[in-house]
């Protein structure tokens, strides 16, 4: 784990540490999308327009999933990455 810190102006503004921009593959100009999930934030790139995803997960085999199983397949990401994120944080705060 890796810990970037930053410093937010009277504007609300702040720099993004160059490692993070480009692990993001962030350019001047792009979006960049923040996710409230319970006390966590997650920060997200916002470069890519739904157009360019078209078809990109497209398999005519599958059957069409619902609304509730794509929000439930979200939760459950989430939770899985929240615990990864958890479990980093243990392991970095031991070997400190």
């Amino acid at each position: 784990m890796t810990i970037y810190d930053a410093t937010v102006t009277s504007k609300g503004q702040t720099t993004i540490p160059v490692e993070i921009r480009e692990k993001l593959k962030l350019k001047p100009g792009d979006k960049i999308r923040f996710i409230m999930h319970g006390d966590k934030i997650y920060l997200r790139a916002k470069n890519k327009k739904a157009a360019d995803l078209a078809g990109l997960l497209h398999d005519p085999n599958r059957p069409p999933l619902s609304l509730e199983d794509i929000d439930e397949a979200i939760g459950e990401y989430l939770e899985e990455k929240d615990q990864r994120i958890k479990d980093d944080w243990h392991r970095h705060q031991r070997s400190t």
